[in-house]
């Protein structure tokens, strides 16, 4: 079993810069492909990034590239999001989730673990 809680979320203004950490509990988090979602009132839950279990190979949504930038360490079992330049449209619960696949798909419904997520709100 997986569990994951997040942390870091917050309330800020338009160009602010805030990081979400995910503390990971649970074996073999080192195996695990780690992803950021969100999901903005009314909209489906989206992929924001990913990170493969080495941290080798990350994902990012074209929305967020270059602003956001996904880590892990697998020595203390966390994952972080650094997101930087935020927008309003950036407003959204953000989930961490993890899956036991090297390569999922960009679906929520790939992934098996998820935190309870944390509130971005970003105001104008």
């Amino acid at each position: 079993q997986v569990q994951l809680v997040e942390s870091g979320g917050g309330l800020v203004q338009t160009g602010d810069s805030l990081r979400l950490s995910c503390a990971v509990s649970g074996r073999s988090f080192s195996t695990y492909t780690m992803g950021w979602f969100r999901q903005a009132a009314g909209k489906e839950r989206e992929l924001v990034a990913r990170i493969t279990w080495s941290g080798g190979r990350t994902y990012y949504a074209d929305a967020v590239k270059g602003r956001f930038t996904i880590s892990r360490d697998n020595a203390k079992n966390t994952v972080a999001l650094q997101m930087n330049s935020l927008k309003p449209e950036d407003t959204a619960v953000y989930y961490c989730a993890a899956v036991n696949n090297p390569y999922p798909g960009s679906s929520w419904s790939w992934y098996d673990y998820w935190g309870q997520g944390t509130q971005v709100t970003v105001s104008s």
